[in-house]
Parts: C-alpha cells; structure tokens; sequence
C-alpha cells in the first residue's frame, strides 16, 4: 500500500464568516468528510466576497499542488455570488454559460412556475469545460473542473446543499482516491427525530474518530426517519472494521434507548 499522503484544500467564501456572524461549520463538515475518506487537509482559507481575493486563493491552493480542492461559499443569484468568476479567473479559463447547468436550473424553476431572470440564470454561469455537480437541496449546481491533475469542487454555502452537492460529488465525480481501506454502512431509522439523536451522533464522532451524518427521509414531528451514514478509512482494515461496527452497535443501542427501530442495514 502507498505511503503517498493524498493533501487536499478546503476555501470558504463569505464575509459572514470573517465578520464573526457566522461560524464556519461548513469547513469543519468538508474537512471530516475528506478524512473519512483518508485525505489529510492540509489547509483551510477564508476569504472575503471579492474576485481579487477568490481568485487568489484558489491560485495559491493550486500551487501547493493538493490532489483535492473544494470550495463553500458565493454560489447563487445574488451580486455578491462570485465564486464561479473567481474561479474561472484563476485558471484563465472563459466565464461561460453551462448548457447542462442551464438546463438543471431552468427544470426546477418549471416545476414550481418561477420565471426565469437574468439573476437566476446566472447560476449557470460556469469556467469553460465545468462540469455542474447535481444540488437535490437547493438550485445554484455545484462546479467540478480538473486542472493540472487537481480536482476542484466549488459548492453553495447552504449547509444543507454544500452536504448534498459534496455527497454526489464523492458518489459521481471524485478520481482521486486515497490507497486506504474505505468502509461505509448505513442504518435506516424510524421513529427518532433527528433532532432527539444529534447529540449522541456528536459524542460518537468524538469517541470513534468516525465520519457520521444523520439525513432526514421523513417528518422531523409526525413520522421521523432517518438514514444514517458512518464512514472512515484506514491503513487498518481490520482496526476499521472493528471501529465501525462498535460504533454501529453503539448507535443501534442509542435508537432503542430513544424509542426508535432500524427497519434496514447495509
């Protein structure tokens, strides 16, 4: 097995968080997802809502040369949304409009009989040869390019749909895979509220040095559900193994403990 470490870079875009208004769970959540998946982030910046400096933190990130960089932040209707530019003035690439993108945007705004504004539409504004990462949470596409053999993903700054945008990066797009052992399992829920078993999940976390993350399939007040993903990596299968299935009896003790049943594991 490599020794290589595989490096990866996290930016997040947003004077709410340099202000102080905003904490930055979005890096921490990015960060925990690459370990799991036996990256070693080696850096997380913060910049301000400003081409220069968008621009400017990607080139540095891509002078160090990471496998993987991803991006939070400045994707979206607004004036001040200027992440795709930035990016795009980063890698001298053309600021162009998305056809595929385009096409995401204008079928949600269909669906629910919303015109389709010069704002809007410039969501699907993209660097030449992007490709747009599916956003199932939200409209603005995530952005996935290759340049000079490092991955770059740029995704919204909702939490919810930078979770959903990074998910489908890692299930569809993602190359670059560390030499480690993955291990992945899942628990289906019923009749906990996601809210009743966060603080538990937290203190699993913690004790089992996991990646775990609670996603909602039902009504958080009439008839919760929920799915359930633990997640790690390792140069140790077997440790992994053992780790994951403690933490998974664990959680199944919790669901009892809340009144809860597990109706599927995979």
């Amino acid at each position: 097995m490599s020794s290589i470490t595989y490096f990866a870079e996290i930016i997040t875009i947003g004077n709410e968080i340099l202000s102080g208004r905003t904490v930055n769970t979005n890096a921490s959540h990015i960060a925990r997802r690459l370990v799991s998946l036996g990256f070693s982030v080696r850096r997380i910046t913060t910049v301000m809502d400003e081409l220069d400096e968008i621009s400017s933190a990607f080139r540095e990130a891509i002078s160090r040369k990471p496998k993987l960089i991803i991006s939070t932040g400045g994707l979206g209707p607004t004036y001040d949304d200027k992440t795709a530019e930035g990016l795009s003035i980063a890698l001298n690439r053309r600021f162009v409009e998305n056809e595929k993108a385009l096409e995401m945007i204008v079928e949600k705004y269909k669906k629910i009989n919303v015109e389709l504004t010069p704002e809007r539409r410039k969501m699907a504004m993209m660097p030449e040869g992007a490709i747009p990462v599916e956003n199932n949470e939200g409209i603005a596409p995530g952005i996935y390019i290759v340049y000079e053999g490092i991955e770059i993903l740029a995704t919204p700054g909702v939490p919810r749909e930078m979770e959903n945008v990074l998910e489908n990066f890692i299930n569809k797009y993602l190359k670059t895979r560390p030499p480690v052992k993955y291990v992945e399992r899942n628990l289906t829920v019923v009749g906990v509220m996601e809210s009743a078993i966060a603080p538990y999940i937290s203190n699993l976390v913690k004790k089992y040095d996991l990646y775990i993350k609670s996603h909602p399939k039902g009504y958080e007040l009439t008839s919760p559900m929920l799915e359930i993903q633990i997640a790690g990596s390792s140069a140790n299968p077997k440790e992994l193994e053992e780790r994951i299935n403690n933490c998974k009896e664990e959680l199944k003790e919790i669901v009892h403990k809340l009144n809860g049943r597990i109706t599927n594991e995979i």
